[in-house]
């Protein structure tokens, strides 16, 4: 159980750091590649779910900051659309590497549910959670699939998949210095104007399930029905 006194960002942070580690959600795309099954085709389905989240990201950022127009929250919305603005263009190498030869932000592949997971996640929590609640989300975000992007690429360097250098370029990037910062000082001042932390917590546990569903869409992975 989460401690729903906690009151500071930063110690909110450690309990999701010891959840993660207790409960990990894990990477299907990940676990394909340790098991010597990353193909093509696999990359190519990260391309066109990677898409799908960038236009649901502008939306809810754009949202975020119509609710939350003040300093720091603001600084940290407008620094996360630029950062999705500028890695579209970036995306669209990467599928054209591929030889997908489509416009991957158009595109409605794949299909499935958890390709989209991720995206009703992020509105959700964009047009209906606390300041605090949607900071630690896109903090666990940040945390979780920057890392994820660079242990799958690490994995498919060692395989013998031929990945593009646009790939290779995309997915090795790190998080922006200073952007995971920024984003714990937006949920601090959330707490501080009385947000609270056990939603924020809620919120960013959903988030980081929505990114396990994306591995999952990027992996072409069945999810396991409920019982």
């Amino acid at each position: 159980m989460v401690d729903s006194s906690v009151a500071t960002a930063a110690e909110l942070a450690d309990q999701l750091r010891n959840r993660r580690a207790k409960e990990p959600v894990g990477n299907a795309l990940l676990d394909a590649a340790a098991q010597g099954k990353l193909t093509e085709g696999a990359l190519r389905r990260l391309m066109g779910t990677e898409a799908h989240c960038h236009t649901a990201e502008l939306a809810a950022y754009g949202t975020a900051l119509a609710r939350f127009p003040r300093r720091p929250a603001a600084d940290l919305f407008i620094r996360l659309a630029r950062l999705v603005c500028d890695a579209q263009p970036k995306l669209e190498s990467c599928a054209r590497a591929l030889g997908m030869g489509v416009d991957v932000h158009t595109s409605r592949w794949p299909t499935e549910h958890a390709a989209y997971a991720f995206n009703g996640t992020v509105s959700w929590l964009a047009s209906q959670s606390s300041q605090a609640a949607f900071a630690l989300a896109i903090y666990t975000d940040l945390q979780v699939y920057f890392s994820g992007c660079a242990e799958v690429i690490a994995r498919a360097k060692d395989s013998p998949l031929h990945v593009p250098q646009e790939v290779l370029d995309y997915y090795e990037d790190e998080a922006p210095e200073g952007l995971e910062r920024l984003a714990l000082d937006v949920v601090q001042d959330g707490l501080d104007r009385g947000d609270d932390p056990q939603d924020a917590l809620f919120s960013a546990r959903l988030m980081e399930e929505s990114i396990g569903q994306f591995w999952r869409a990027a992996a072409g992975t069945p999810e396991t029905p409920a019982t």
